[in-house]
């Protein structure tokens, strides 16, 4: 029996999740349609309106709707301490902790010189010249502890520190090859609390 062509064009959309193989994204597509099918238009409707609406912050690169993002707009943040993660995801987790009330700049992304992501392709320029603004007096460097987030550390450790900066890593109470999004807030608080200066 022969798949509905819109039935195959949407368990291959499914696909582009992280995890989801092909038998999941079938069980998802059957699902949605079988039971689901209100569910389904209302996550239809979300993910166009998420397309439209959010963007990344001009400041620190998160998610936001607005031009700056509500931390980066807040007047209670402190901006001598700039946190530099990976993801949005990792900004997230990091704000669950309650541990940090600085700013954050959002990487989207790490060093790779493999798949040809350069300091370039980053725009790790942004990053250093808002880290020299005169504001900001520690930089803490929260990449996941994969190799490529140790090599995105370190450059940015010694692009750093070359501004007198003071740099410092959170600490390695997580787990080696462990990404922040799924470490559990415990854990992240502490690795946060115990961070080390580099260098």
């Amino acid at each position: 029996m022969k798949t509905p062509s819109s039935l195959q064009s949407l368990m291959e959309a499914l696909r582009i999740l992280p995890g989801v193989g092909p038998k999941s994204a079938q069980r998802m597509a059957y699902h949605l349609l079988e039971h689901e099918r209100d569910g389904a238009l209302r996550l239809s409707v979300a993910l166009h309106d998420a397309l439209e609406r959010v963007h990344h912050c001009e400041q620190c690169n998160t998610f936001t709707e607005e031009p700056l993002c509500e931390l980066c707009s807040s007047p209670r943040r402190d901006v001598s301490l700039l946190c530099v993660v990976e993801s949005p995801a990792d900004q997230l987790r990091m704000e669950q902790t309650q541990t940090y009330a600085g700013l954050y700049y959002v990487l989207l992304g790490r060093l790779s010189p493999l798949d040809g992501i350069g300091p370039k392709e980053l725009r790790l320029e942004r990053l250093i010249r808002r880290a020299d603004n005169g504001q900001v007096k520690e930089v803490i460097l929260a990449t996941n502890f994969t190799a490529e987030g140790e090599a995105t550390a370190h450059y940015l450790s010694e692009s750093l520190k070359q501004r007198g900066l003071r740099v410092s890593r959170i600490a390695r109470g997580l787990p080696v090859g462990g990404e922040l999004e799924y470490v559990d807030s415990g854990t992240l608080a502490q690795a946060f609390i115990e961070r080390r200066v580099v260098g």
